[in-house]
């Protein structure tokens, strides 16, 4: 039976069985349609919160030495009113801190605010936002993001360490180009700048330098322009780039924790601790801004030795309980089969969700052969030292191959047999970290 105007394409078990089971990036075009957080404009936010002043980050548009990460941005905190002038080319006095950059110049973009923290005052609109038609019990506005950006606002390409992510477009249009896990060696994955949680490429995706990075030539990117009301899945580990397209873009998102995060935390523990030691470490190449603005900043060894103790010891005494609700996924993120299943579950895909494809062939290659022609400005110079038989290592040189996904999954294995005596064998099936 043909779902009505007002009624989700799936229902919730289904929705969910649907995410345990896609292996690639999905739209969900019309299963938001009666939430009410679809009327969340920043012109109707803006009136909701009149006096909040939001940190926005401002990137340069004219920036062209490879992706621009945070640590290279300015910032500026200014309300959702004085946002609005500021895209609509307003007088100064209206545009508050936002006035000293001009709009020709820079985009703004209000990312990853905590709805709970940002509508505290407000907690019946934590209901707007329905995740529980996905099958997400309980989940709200409580448990999401929220995001307002400019035009050309955007994220550099990165992955996400724990679990997957629902992402609905709520006002304007968002790019994203998605790579997926297994072509992490040709995203050239670094932790400078470090966060918490994030590993970025160090890939420019829209202008790639293919004399710094060959490898990217053969990255599959997978691309869908994001209107308001889809909502779009990613799946774990799978590498993106967003940015707005439209000159305002409102975007909610919540990311969903799986079993493996147990292990991904203590990934994420010994990262840390690796890069806190070495880049606090006296050195000539230890001057760049490593920290990104969003971390507190640099802690000692021994609170994040003492982190990586806990993180060991959690993941060790989780692994007896009994697997949760969700599917075993191997290191490419698809389902594992079980002897004696019942046939495979297909995802419906049809009008009411949509695979987000990927580019063709061809398509990148005229495109990377145009960009090809002129070396970015800023490039490092590698052929030039390679040519003149100069090699040096830096402190990032070295933290890029110490903390390579695949380095740190298997470090992460070797500590948990040591240390976790109830830590089952490592599975070849098993995630990286």
């Amino acid at each position: 039976m043909a779902a009505s105007p007002s009624t989700p394409a799936f229902g919730p078990e289904e929705a969910r069985r649907i995410l345990d089971h896609l292996q690639h990036p999905a739209v969900f075009p019309d299963m938001s349609r009666d939430w009410p957080v679809l009327r969340w404009t920043a012109e109707r936010l803006a009136r909701r919160l009149p006096d909040k002043l939001i940190p926005f980050r401002l990137g340069n548009r004219r920036w062209r030495n490879g992706p621009l990460f945070e640590t290279q941005c300015s910032y500026a905190e200014a309300t959702l009113a004085q946002f609005l002038c500021w895209t609509r080319g307003g007088a100064g006095a209206d545009m508050g801190r936002l006035s000293k950059y001009p709009r020709s110049q820079f985009w703004a973009y209000a990312d990853y605010k905590y709805i709970a923290t940002l509508l505290a005052d407000q907690p019946s609109m934590f209901q707007d936002v329905r995740w529980s038609h996905f099958g997400l019990e309980g989940r709200d506005g409580r448990h999401s993001t929220l995001w307002v950006g400019s035009e050309g606002a955007n994220t550099p390409c990165h992955l996400d360490s724990y679990g997957w992510n629902l992402v609905l477009q709520v006002e304007g249009r968002k790019r994203w180009l998605l790579f997926p896990p297994e072509d992490t060696d040709k995203l050239y994955p670094t932790r400078i700048p470090y966060e918490e949680s994030s590993v970025f490429s160090q890939v420019d995706v829209l202008r790639p330098d293919l004399r710094r990075f060959p490898a990217f030539r053969g990255a599959a990117v997978h691309t869908v322009t994001l209107q308001p009301g889809q909502v779009l899945f990613v799946p774990r580990h799978w590498w993106h780039y967003v940015e707005s397209v439209d000159p305002v873009t409102v975007s909610v998102n919540s990311w969903m924790e799986l079993e493996s995060d147990d292990v991904a935390r203590v990934g994420e523990a010994l990262t840390k601790t690796i890069v806190c030691a070495l880049k606090s470490a006296r050195s000539d190449d230890n001057t760049d801004d490593w920290l990104n603005p969003t971390e507190e900043g640099a802690s000692p060894h021994s609170d994040n030795m003492q982190l990586v103790s806990l993180a060991v010891a959690a993941c060790a005494a989780r692994r007896g309980r009994r697997p949760g609700r969700g599917v075993k996924r191997d290191s490419d993120g698809h389902v594992r089969k079980r002897r004696g299943s019942a046939a495979a579950f297909r995802v419906p895909y049809g009008p009411h969700l949509l695979p987000v494809p990927r580019r063709e062939e061809q398509e990148q290659e005229e495109s990377r052969a145009e960009e090809e022609q002129e070396e970015p400005a800023g490039s490092r110079g590698s052929a030039e030292e390679l040519s003149s038989g100069r090699t040096t290592v830096s402190t990032n040189d070295l933290l890029d191959c110490l903390l390579h996904p695949e380095v740190i999954s298997r470090v992460t294995q070797l500590l948990l047999e040591r240390h976790a005596p109830t830590h089952r064998p490592p599975d070849p099936t098993d995630p990286p970290y």
